[in-house]
């Protein structure tokens, strides 16, 4: 049988021609001003389109129907979205506001953990792409989790309340979105699934219409992707692209405490002689600082040391901790990989106890480093390196694994 010869072939390929198309135009933003010429920045343009494209029609397709949802994980070493955490597991599940779900699972001991119902996408500008863009309404925290003594609990969500984990949901409450965090290398993420509590038939096959709706989708998910990263945060997000090398106050919103954390971004750029400075004084509280590249997605968190949390950050005896971002290794245990970029975005996290810490920043040049950090700031050898990269590797492996 050939082309034509089914009802709804016309339909199909015209969709899907069309998906191609928007595809191809996707491709084209990977060599916007915004990222640099060198081949590295190119790659990492269009590496940011091919790992979504793998799990585009994940999330317009094959998770999407919320009468049989399915947790998702959106963002892992090999799959990024902008402005992903390099110690945050990311999950989400599409729901609905007149169904009622249970979610079971396992607690871990993730230092942070949150779950939150989102509601709709507002309508204007300014608005992130697909799936994100939507308003927290409710939200249940890892403090306020109610788990049984071997760490299992059960979180109901929508209808009448149920159990002392329940999550409210509205007539427009769109998806479950999940969230850990990791502060250091040997802790378990939270296990769970979830289920529509009425479920008593197989999940339908998806129909033409189902699947001309979910090409169309994962077109728009990957063109507006595309098209956000990295200008929504310059325009949005508060970066200022020219501001360089400096980060903004830290600015929390009611959103921002449903989401349980603060953040902000720094725009930087590095000559190849030059390396950045950071530095705050320690603090109570959960933070979290990620390199990322020209698109606001992770470094390689699974090899690289692009990312630090309290636990596997050096102090100095001034009680400052000061992180050295440059190209190559300077020996430092503090030490912010670029992977050789020369313009990226690194974000700070802040969770639980405590208040954001301001961050200062001090451009020096590369060989001047021991002259302008003091003489006390720990050091490693090559082969203490070594044993961090071996122990961040086993660790991020951890938290993704089963």
């Amino acid at each position: 049988m050939a082309f034509g010869d089914g009802p709804d072939d016309p339909a199909l390929r015209s969709a899907w021609d069309t998906f191609c198309d928007r595809l191809k135009e996707a491709g084209e933003r990977a060599f916007k001003d915004h990222n640099p010429t060198s081949g590295v920045h190119r790659v990492d343009g269009l590496r940011f389109l091919t790992q979504n494209l793998g799990q585009a029609f994940d999330l317009a397709l094959e998770t999407r129907d919320t009468r049989y949802p399915a947790i998702h994980t959106f963002c892992h070493p090999s799959r990024k979205l902008g402005g992903d955490c390099a110690d945050f597991l990311y999950q989400q599940a599409w729901i609905d506001g007149s169904s009622r779900y249970r979610v079971v699972g396992d607690r871990g001991s993730a230092a942070f953990f949150n779950v939150t119902v989102q509601g709709p996408r507002p309508a204007g500008p300014g608005v992130l792409h697909e799936p994100f863009g939507d308003v927290p309404q409710a939200n249940l925290t890892g403090a306020q989790l109610q788990t049984d003594d071997d760490g299992s609990f059960e979180i109901y969500v929508g209808g009448p309340r149920q159990g002392p984990n329940w999550l409210p949901t509205t007539a427009d409450s769109r998806k479950l979105f999940i969230r850990q965090g990791f502060d250091r290398w040997d802790e378990l993420p939270a296990r769970m699934h979830i289920e529509r509590l009425d479920m008593t038939t197989p999940r339908p096959l998806p129909t033409p219409t189902d699947m001309t709706a979910a090409i169309e989708w994962a077109g728009d998910f990957l063109t507006t992707m595309m098209d956000d990263w990295p200008d929504y945060p310059f325009t949005y997000g508060g970066v200022d692209p020219e501001r360089v090398n400096r980060f903004p106050d830290v600015e929390t919103t009611g959103a921002d405490a449903k989401r349980g954390r603060a953040a902000v971004n720094m725009h930087w750029r590095l000559a190849p002689d030059e390396a950045l400075i950071v530095e705050f004084d320690a603090h109570e509280g959960l933070w979290m600082l990620t390199n990322m590249g020209a698109f606001f997605t992770s470094m390689d968190y699974l090899y690289r040391p692009v990312s630090y949390t309290p636990s596997r950050t050096a102090v100095d005896a001034d009680g400052a901790v000061r992180l050295v971002l440059s190209h190559d290794d300077p020996g430092y245990h503090n030490w912010i990989d670029t992977q050789g970029f020369e313009r990226g975005n690194l974000t700070y996290r802040h969770m639980l106890d405590g208040e954001p810490a301001p961050l200062r920043t001090r451009l020096v040049k590369r060989a001047e480093l021991a002259d302008a950090l003091p003489p006390d700031t720990v050091t490693v050898t090559p082969q203490q390196r070594v044993a961090q990269m071996w122990e961040r590797f086993h660790g991020v492996r951890r938290r993704y694994a089963g």
